[in-house]
Order: C-alpha cells, then structure tokens, then sequence
C-alpha cells in the first residue's frame, strides 16, 4: 500500500504549509511598500504564545523604520548586507534581554523564588535568555511568514556595537538582524539543499 504524502499527514493544509515553508524563502530585495504596525501587532499576537522555559520571554525587538535609525544601524552591519538592510521597508534588531529574570513573578508566579537564583547566577542567567530568544527568533520568522511577508535574517553585524548603539544600559545581547517586507521579483537566490530524514533522524 503507498503511503499517503507528507503532507497529508499534517494537520495544516498544504497552502499554510507553502506560505510557511517548502515555498518560503529568505528574501534579499524587498517592493517599497510598508510594514504597518498592525501587521506586526498581529505578527507578535500570534508568535507571543510559543514556548520558552519559565515562560521567560526574553526576545526583545527593536524595529528601525526611520532612515536616521537605520544610519546609525548601517556602520556595524556586514559589507555584504548593508545595501540590502539600507532598502529593506523595515529591519527588525532581535535581542535577548538577559535581566528577563527580573519578571518571573508576575510571568511564572509558581517560580517566583527562582528570581533571586539567577540574580546570583549572571552567567546561567544569560545562557538562558539568549536560548530562550533564539526560540522566539523562530517563532518570529514563521510569524512574520504567516502574514504573508518576507524575512531575511541576518548574522553579518557587530553584535556589539548594535548594543552600545542601541541598548546601552548592558542588559541585551543583539542575536539576529532581520529584514521584513513584501519580496521583490529578484528577492530570492536558488534554494540550497536540505539534509534528508534519516541524515538528521535517529531512533534508539
């Protein structure tokens, strides 16, 4: 007996599943049509509900929108990256706020103790939270996917000259730079190969 295709095992219908994977890609030109914030209030009301441990939420977005903000973006961003963050209609810097602790009572009342462990704890206090962003990261890009946009995250920067441009208190850690918009006609380089299941899965 043939086996159904993969995607009829799923619970999402093949066109969600398009819209949020096998057709989507990460966009390099982007139309000049806005972002608008509604369509990113929309975007984080639907990705706000992914998980992370002690319900910690420690993503942070900064979107620069304005061409002054976006200059004071530009001199730490990769040569290979900047004319395309220059152009984009808005560019999203993802940080992890590493003092996220500081909330767990009111956002995890069961752990409310927990808090005055990690104050003591910098270190783990900050392997957590750039964890638990990077999770978010994810659920970020699906999100921003899912409203019919286009991503292009980025790693080519100066993590930490974003921070002392942006965040100068010392309590971010800068993760992704991500472009956001409608994608251009030449947005899109050929995909690259994905590993197969049995290279990635393994079942003791």
């Amino acid at each position: 007996m043939t086996a159904p295709p993969a995607q009829d095992l799923l619970a999402l219908d093949p066109a969600a599943q398009d819209l949020l994977f096998r057709r989507a890609r990460t966009a390099n030109t982007f139309t000049d049509e806005p972002v608008d914030d509604d369509q990113l209030r929309a975007i984080h009301d639907l990705v706000r509900y992914g998980p992370t441990a002690m319900n910690a939420q420690p993503l942070r977005v900064l979107l620069l929108r304005s061409a002054q903000a976006r200059a004071r973006l530009l001199p730490y961003v990769s040569s290979g990256n900047r004319v395309k963050t220059a152009a984009a209609p808005l560019v999203a810097v993802l940080a992890a706020d590493i003092d996220w602790h500081e909330r767990l009572p009111e956002l995890f009342p069961h752990r409310a103790q927990a808090r005055d462990g990690f104050a003591g704890d910098p270190d783990g206090r900050e392997e957590q939270a750039r964890l638990n962003a990077a999770l978010q990261i994810g659920y970020f890009l699906v999100g921003v996917r899912a409203a019919g946009l286009a991503a292009g995250p980025m790693a080519g920067f100066d993590p930490a000259g974003v921070e002392r441009e942006f965040w100068p208190d010392g309590r971010h850690r800068v993760l992704l730079l991500m472009n956001i918009g409608r994608p251009a006609a030449d947005a899109w380089r050929e995909r690259l190969p994905r590993l197969s299941y049995p290279e990635v899965v393994r079942t003791l």
